[in-house]
């Protein structure tokens, strides 16, 4: 297929929006679909006005199966990421019908527009969720998938369907295959260097930085750390934290991969991570030190859903992908608070 035009589903969102910046400097060209749910299309402008180039954005929601087939007749797409969904672990646990309408169904419309358009060239963003509550770390691929949320149990559901499309195009002698990339990532952190574009989360946050960024910039008055009493280095949750500018170029990665010649042959998942873990309050303490700011905080109860610590084993994404994290804890949080300080209301300080 001669294009090289990439479809980003949810790309005015954070991950997205630094993802569309790492395609338009591959040389891609790219196509946003955003309903804006929890997101500002003002991060498109300044992806914009970073990169000196074009991106072509419709509002609506993929959900939309007219929407969604209109899209892929009127454009020659090379390859789709899907980011769009929603994202929160203990929301998903109080609203778990929404997370599975707005989840699974969204990607079943995507990809039945993907397959009457002949374009099956999918990376999709799943989660570290997917491997429940592990029995030993780092994570690899190819450990048992189980969750402990309802986020968790869609981005699973998406991963056990999309494995299901490869195996129905041999059956049916499809003339053009599925190739799908799953990328299970972690928590990302940071923004792009320049401070223009970052995480804007719409009302309450769900991630731990955009807590501390906007504590430490006053709009809250502390930071509440979930669970003090896991098994540990501090008693608090371990994550694996990657600088959201690495796990955007993990995505373009992965994009290069499936339009290679090699291609990848069906679904293929990938960890995208440091192999690094990192405690809430050593990320808390790093953010302190490195921007010479306080952040006031508080020990509350564990959430629902949480597990106490998740990191990756991200050899695969560096032997197949040719992909590794190379931005540090020091870059993740002077990142973060450069966007936060000079943007305090996010996007609304237009």
């Amino acid at each position: 297929m001669n294009s090289n035009i990439i479809l980003v589903t949810g790309g005015a969102g954070y991950i997205g929006s630094h993802t569309c910046i790492e395609l338009l400097q591959a040389g891609f060209n790219v196509l946003v679909v955003d309903n804006l749910a929890n997101s500002s299309e003002e991060s498109l402008k300044r992806v914009e006005a970073i990169t000196g180039k074009t991106v072509t954005f419709i509002k609506g929601d993929i959900r939309d199966s007219a929407l969604m087939n209109d899209v892929f007749q009127q454009n020659n797409i090379a390859a789709t990421i899907h980011f769009a969904g929603l994202k929160a672990v203990g929301e998903s646990c109080a609203m778990p019908l929404e997370y599975y309408d707005n989840n699974i169904n969204s990607t079943l419309i995507l990809c039945q527009a993907m397959q009457k358009a002949g374009s099956k060239n999918l990376v999709f963003s799943s989660s570290a969720t997917v491997y429940g509550d592990p029995e030993k770390l780092p994570l690899t691929e190819d450990m048992p998938l189980s969750a402990t949320n309802p986020y968790g149990r869609s981005k699973l559901i998406i991963e056990d369907m999309l494995r299901d499309l490869p195996a129905a195009d041999a059956l049916n002698k499809e003339a053009t295959d599925w190739s799908v990339a799953l990328l299970r990532y972690f928590n990302p952190v940071g923004a792009h260097e320049s401070g223009r574009i970052g995480e804007d989360p719409s009302g309450k946050p769900n991630n731990l930085m955009p807590f501390i960024t906007q504590t430490a910039v006053g709009r809250r008055d502390e930071l509440a750390v979930f669970g003090s009493d896991y098994d540990t280095v501090d008693g608090t949750g371990v994550r694996d934290y990657i600088h959201v500018v690495d796990l955007a170029k993990g995505h373009v990665k992965a994009v290069e991969k499936l339009l290679s010649n090699e291609g990848i042959d069906g679904v293929q998942a990938y960890n995208l991570g440091t192999g690094n873990g990192i405690s809430v309050l050593e990320m808390v303490n790093a953010f302190a030190k490195e921007n010479d700011v306080a952040v006031p905080y508080k020990l509350v109860p564990r959430r629902p859903g949480d597990v106490a610590a998740c990191y990756a084993d991200a050899s695969r994404a560096r032997t197949e992908l040719k992909w590794t994290a190379e931005l540090s804890l020091e870059d993740m949080v002077r990142d973060s608070w450069k966007w936060q300080s000079q943007n305090p209301e996010g996007y609304k300080d237009l």
